[in-house]
């Protein structure tokens, strides 16, 4: 069954479009990552998603409704980036204040051993650290029991630590019923969570299928080295990206065996060379690269049309 949808959505803010022709759908029971980076138009979809934004032209239905009407709502839980929690009031009280808007809430109780909350329900807001009040914001989206939850870089400010238990408690989550779309810049947050990647650029979308099948569909390795001659690898054929770790070179290239044969070619002096297949960071490097994102949304369009 289909949650949410998106068809032939446009949102623009003067000049700028944050969102170019979007067609996307969510689907029950499925936790679906959106990636992209900075101005990709994660968080505008987000915001179209519940009513605090209208589309430019397209069609956005929440529920098969209008996610400007409250009772759509009423099975949505969601996290914003940023949130305000009122510091004189305790932990206890915000999740009783908030669980007291849905008729099927998670008992105070029972969210707080959920989410690492229960020693800090009688503390003050206020008194919290940053990555306590960011796991009460995550926890407050789940407490009217939604359908759908949207959490916009849930993580941020946790440690690796602190982000492993959230991401436990979220799978939890989705076991008991709910679905989840989650945004986040820790790439091995959405590759830990997701069974669906959407890859964002420019406000359009690049790429939407299971996170193998992204990698698999980019088909990009990496390849690490050390020479006393970078310069000359930005000539080669096929490099996608290339990054610089302490003295080793880490070339992101379309085909390591033909990237390699060239290098070889060339006389360039190397020195400690290694390849392997493409993370999910990597996939995603060489999705939103200008040049090789054009062709892979050409080719995704050429598959949706066949």
């Amino acid at each position: 069954m289909t949650l949410a949808h998106f068809d032939h959505v446009t949102r623009r803010y003067g000049d700028l479009v944050a969102v170019d022709d979007v067609t996307l759908h969510i689907d029950e029971g499925a936790i679906v990552g959106l990636l992209g980076p900075n101005g990709a138009g994660k968080t505008t979809l987000l915001s179209l998603l519940q009513g605090l934004r209208r589309p430019t032209s397209g069609t956005v239905t929440l529920f098969g409704g209008d996610p400007g009407d409250a009772r759509r709502r009423q099975s949505l839980g969601t996290t914003p980036q940023e949130t305000a929690l009122p510091e004189t009031l305790r932990v206890g009280e915000v999740i009783d204040y908030v669980g007291g808007h849905f008729g099927d809430r998670i008992p105070t109780a029972d969210l707080a051993a959920e989410f690492g909350l229960t020693e800090m329900l009688r503390r003050q807001c206020g008194s919290l650290s940053g990555g306590q009040k960011r796991r009460l914001a995550v926890a407050l989206a789940f407490v009217g029991r939604p359908r759908l939850v949207l959490l916009d870089e849930p993580t941020t400010g946790l440690d690796v630590d602190a982000r492993r238990t959230l991401w436990a408690a979220i799978r939890r989550q989705h076991d008991s019923g709910a679905t989840v779309v989650v945004t986040s810049h820790y790439l091995e947050e959405i590759e830990a969570l997701a069974e669906r990647v959407v890859v964002l650029g420019r406000g359009r979308v690049l790429a939407d299928d299971t996170v193998a099948r992204v990698l698999a569909r980019v088909g990009v390795s990496q390849v690490r080295l050390r020479t006393d001659d970078p310069v000359r690898l930005g000539a080669l054929p096929g490099l996608v990206h290339h990054d610089r770790v302490g003295e080793i070179e880490v070339l992101t290239v379309e085909d390591a065996d033909a990237f390699v044969r060239e290098l070889v070619h060339t006389g360039t002096d190397f020195r400690d060379l290694t390849v392997r297949g493409a993370t999910l960071e990597e996939a995603f490097l060489a999705l939103t690269d200008a040049g090789l994102a054009g062709a892979t949304l050409a080719s995704v369009r050429e598959e949706a049309a066949s």
